[in-house]
């Protein structure tokens, strides 16, 4: 009986010590998991690193590949555009001004009523109207004529007291976010279609061309005083609210930069310089790449995936179309190594832009003490559910390794435009004004980039020169910019009253 009841014991003895073997076991498994989790993360941070001597490096690397763009064609990765754009309006415009924004699914048609000085945008409406999928693929004339119909329903709903003067054409200012060989304040070829669009006649035509034939076909009488992108109107729509704005940056689901430059410093431009000593050039900084940029395997990863391998590498690294699948990327990783999220990789991690930056935004954002958000955002669109707390503050970790790089990229960048002109240094006392346009929805709702951003320019800058400039948001300004582009292109300001 002892004899069973002993043996029986030392069974379960060695039962439980079989089983506290078995949890140092795991605990050494999960421990040494965690350990590598944590190890991709601070490698990856340190890939990611942006001291300030790395970012003066970047700033100084965009000042020469802008000088080598506004040589010659072709010179430099920035194609640094011209524009055409050399007057801007003063704000005496008056009048009713047209524009429409065309630039992804969606199309917008404005309508912009100017006072002239005293009461400035007197009234301005907007519609917006979604383009069917089956003309983003179809003839030009299909989409043009969609277009233009649109444009003859809205100018349809003026009012009686706004309406164009007796025996005066529409003006219209058309913003155009694709690729455009822009040939004169009014026209421009189309090099490629993007975001999905597929039009292969339009391709090599003067989109201008084709818009007004369409208007024309609507029965409509309007000009197209203006062509611009969407950052020339922005900078217009800041310049018109502020004569010190020097430069204008999109940060949005893609990113682009537009200044003002000296017409005699642009040796590339060969025609008559215009009046106003000014040009507008359009630099397509998106393009961007250095050795100083701070790439990952990740950022290379994502780019030899891409529809466009070694281009936009600038953008890939700071605009709202990556950063969320930057994040995948590395959360894939640490699935995949360090078995983070259990033993298999969860299938809609392995989704490409599964993970969008309004996303890692909120993630990013989470204040409460449990990281509910996280815990909300991973079950909601990756189906991943009973995470830790300590593995909601790494994936937080994850996010703003990525939003702060590109945040302060985005400084350097500029930095690097301010640089160009002169105006990141205080000469002889001078206190000369310089103001940053910005818009697009990442500056607008990711408020640590924000943030970041700007600390970060005052941090390149310096506290002297920092007093000197100042960044502002400027609210919707491709299309309000277009109308005003239109406004101070018009074929009717030579006989205006003085």
């Amino acid at each position: 009986m002892w004899l069973m009841a002993a043996g029986a014991a030392v069974v379960c003895a060695a039962a439980v010590c079989a089983a506290a073997a078995l949890v140092v076991r795991h605990r050494m498994k999960s421990s040494g998991k965690w350990a590598r989790a944590l190890s991709i993360l601070k490698e990856f941070e340190e890939k990611c690193g942006t001291p300030s001597s790395k970012l003066k490096q970047v700033a100084d690397a965009m000042t020469v590949e802008m000088h080598a763009g506004l040589a010659s064609e072709g010179g430099s990765k920035l194609k640094m555009i011209i524009s055409y754009v050399h007057n801007f309006p003063t704000g005496d415009e008056k009048g009713l001004f047209y524009a429409l924004d065309l630039g992804g699914t969606n199309f917008r048609v404005l309508r912009v009523h100017l006072g002239g000085k005293e009461s400035r945008v007197v009234k301005q409406e907007f519609e917006e109207v979604s383009i069917p999928a089956h003309l983003m693929t179809g003839s030009s004339d299909e989409l043009f004529d969609y277009i233009a119909s649109a444009l003859a329903k809205f100018v349809a709903t003026e009012s009686d007291s706004q309406h164009v003067s007796p025996g005066r054409q529409r003006e219209l200012g058309f913003t155009f976010s694709f690729p455009v060989r822009q040939t004169s304040i009014s026209s421009g070829t189309l090099i490629k279609w993007t975001k999905g669009f597929s039009v292969e006649d339009t391709v090599g035509q003067d989109v201008v061309g084709e818009l007004t034939k369409a208007i024309e076909r609507a029965g409509l009488d309007m000009r197209v005083a203006a062509l611009v992108n969407d950052t020339v109107g922005t900078l217009a729509g800041g310049r018109y609210n502020n004569p010190d704005v020097a430069a204008a940056v999109i940060l949005g689901t893609g990113t682009n930069a537009a200044y003002v430059e000296h017409a005699h410093a642009i040796p590339k431009w060969h025609g008559l310089l215009p009046k106003s000593g000014e040009m507008v050039i359009n630099m397509e900084w998106g393009n961007f790449r250095s050795s100083h940029l701070p790439l990952t395997e990740y950022d290379q990863a994502l780019d030899a995936g891409s529809l466009n391998p070694g281009e936009q590498i600038l953008e890939k690294m700071i605009s709202g179309m990556y950063l969320g699948e930057i994040v995948r990327r590395v959360l894939c990783k640490m699935a995949e190594e360090a078995a983070i999220f259990g033993d298999t990789v969860p299938p809609k991690l392995k989704i490409p832009f599964i993970l969008r930056t309004p996303h890692t935004s909120a993630m990013h954002h989470d204040t409460s003490p449990d990281l509910k958000v996280v815990a909300t955002k991973l079950k909601d669109i990756l189906e991943i559910s009973n995470t830790s707390l300590k593995l909601r503050k790494l994936i937080v970790e994850v996010c703003d390794i990525v939003a702060t790089r590109g945040a302060r990229l985005s400084a350097a960048g500029i930095v690097g435009i301010l640089k160009k002109l002169g105006r990141d240094t205080v000469k002889d006392g001078e206190k000369q004004k310089s103001v940053v346009a910005l818009d697009g929805g990442l500056y607008e709702h990711y408020t640590k980039f924000r943030t970041c951003m700007e600390n970060t320019l005052w941090e390149l800058l310096g506290e002297e020169a920092s007093e000197n400039i100042a960044v502002e948001h400027s609210m919707d300004g491709s299309g309000i910019g277009a109308a005003l582009l239109a406004a101070s292109h018009s074929q009717y300001i030579e006989v205006e009253e003085p």
